[in-house]
């Protein structure tokens, strides 16, 4: 496990440094003009839409290509992305639209590239090793993404872009060639007499096949698009309240924090409790926790609140991951991962709207009580079809 973790760690580390810079910090620069809220918001708006869009087609190329090249490419990407950015700037051609574009870019291809890890997980490692491998890459990813986006907010401050741009691009490069180096037991080889049409066809079928455990993941899967509608949301109002961009950086650190708490006990929760009442129960706490930053608004109490929120966050992911590379075929595990990423995204599309009307109205503050109330909901739901499922090591069926 040695000599295939390392360099695959160090792929996420160093991937995880250019995507938090980019996807974290570059929002803040943005909000530092007047009345750019709503333009923050429409421009997630945009890369969400695009994600959902170029979900299904990416989702089979996960399966019918290998998971290794995958994650070079879009290290790639990413690399001459924030190259491209540092010249413009270096010429004084930057602006906002450039910045919004170069966010699209690092958006779309990080979330190719989240689901391509998933699949990439599931078929390098044995069952025994996903609990471990899990928690190492738990700590990597927080350490790193959510770091990077603190750090990146305070390079900003000190830096130019063209320096931040350089950062970003380097990093990315190194996360490349980690992957290179990654040995890779690949076990899908596809035939490709099976056409991408017919396989596209079978996504559909491929998750209606158990209504009550798919849409147990899909409710699960609302943690992410929670996540980013807060990572839009917190600033903005902090913003609103004319405080300076280190309270952001707190913020990210916060949440950073607890998921670290969460990779580095993971292993041992997932020895003791079964994935389903992991997930049923740390959806609760989200949406308590939601509803309590509700009622305590102000910057200190919600960034303490975000350390409780970034632990059952990254618990309820963790759980779900695990549970689906012990239930999901290899063969068909990038398609499932693109169909709960599609309904995530589209979720995350209508969170955007809210925070954009909300932007517009001057009424921002209400966007943590209704998001709160619209995960209790989601929550209580997710009780009613957990007692429907039955878990095993191998498989979750419908009673």
């Amino acid at each position: 496990m040695k000599n295939k973790t390392f360099p695959y760690l160090s792929g996420r580390f160093f991937d995880g440094i250019s995507s938090g810079l980019f996807m974290m910090a570059l929002p803040w620069i943005m909000l530092k003009e007047p009345n750019m809220g709503t333009f923050v918001a429409l421009t997630a708006l945009v890369c969400t839409t695009l994600s959902f869009l170029c979900t299904p087609f990416f989702s089979i190329m996960t399966d019918r290509h290998s998971r290794k090249v995958i994650l070079i490419l879009v290290q790639i990407i990413q690399s001459i992305t924030a190259m491209l950015v540092g010249i413009a700037y270096w010429f004084d051609l930057g602006s906002q639209w450039l910045l919004a574009f170069s966010q699209l870019v690092f958006w779309v291809s990080s979330n190719i590239a989240w689901n391509a890890n998933n699949a990439f997980t599931q078929e390098n490692y044995a069952q025994h090793e996903y609990a471990k491998i899990s928690g190492y890459q738990e700590v990597v990813m927080q350490s790193t993404t959510l770091g990077a986006g603190a750090l990146g907010i305070i390079l900003l401050e000190m830096w130019g872009i063209v320096e931040f741009a350089a950062f970003a691009a380097v990093a990315s490069g190194i996360a490349a060639f980690s992957y290179v180096i990654t040995p890779y037991n690949r076990q899908v080889r596809p035939s490709f007499k099976t056409s991408f049409i017919k396989q596209l066809k079978e996504s559909k079928d491929i998750c209606t096949q158990n209504p009550t455990f798919y849409g147990f993941l899909l409710i699960s899967c609302l943690s992410y698009p929670i996540l980013t509608f807060l990572g839009k949301l917190v600033p903005i109002w902090f913003a609103e309240l004319h405080i300076s961009g280190n309270w952001i950086a707190w913020y990210n650190i916060a949440f950073g924090l607890g998921s670290l708490m969460t990779g580095l006990l993971v292993s041992r929760i997932l020895a003791l409790v079964s994935h389903r009442y992991i997930m049923q129960y740390s959806m609760i706490i989200l949406a308590l926790t939601l509803l309590a930053m509700s009622g305590m608004m102000q910057p200190l109490y919600i960034i303490v609140l975000t350390i409780f929120f970034g632990f059952f966050n990254a618990l309820n992911r963790i759980a779900r991951t695990n549970w689906m590379h012990h239930t999901i075929p290899m063969s068909q595990r990038g398609r499932v991962d693109g169909g709960l990423a599609m309904f995530a995204t589209l979720v995350q599309s209508l969170s955007y709207v809210l925070i954009a009307l909300l932007a517009h109205v001057n009424a921002i503050e209400y966007g943590f009580i209704i998001v709160g109330l619209a995960v209790l909901f989601a929550s209580c739901c997710m009780m009613v079809l957990g007692n429907k499922i039955e878990e095993k090591p191998n498989i979750a069926i419908e009673r």
